[in-house]
């Protein structure tokens, strides 16, 4: 099974009008907070094998065996 696609863009928009909308804050402090938030999320779904670095949705989950060509990764490394 092939990891959901993580798409930036889309976070990134929901975060940053629940800020705007529901606390009220300000453009630029929303925005700061979201950009902490897509760095935060992009750590965390990518490979910590220092050889690979690619994302999570470039994995298959059951065997955690990376999907690129070129990439030596054998496990994905949480």
């Amino acid at each position: 099974m092939i990891e959901k696609y993580f798409d930036i863009n889309r976070l990134y928009g929901k975060v940053l009008r629940y800020y705007i909308d529901k606390k009220h804050y300000s453009k630029e402090k929303a925005n700061a907070i979201a950009q902490k938030i897509i760095q935060k999320e992009r750590n965390r779904r990518m490979c910590k094998n220092t050889d690979c670095k690619h994302l999570l949705n470039d994995h298959i989950r059951n065997y955690d065996s990376c999907l690129v060509e070129s990439c030596t990764c054998e496990k994905f490394t949480r």
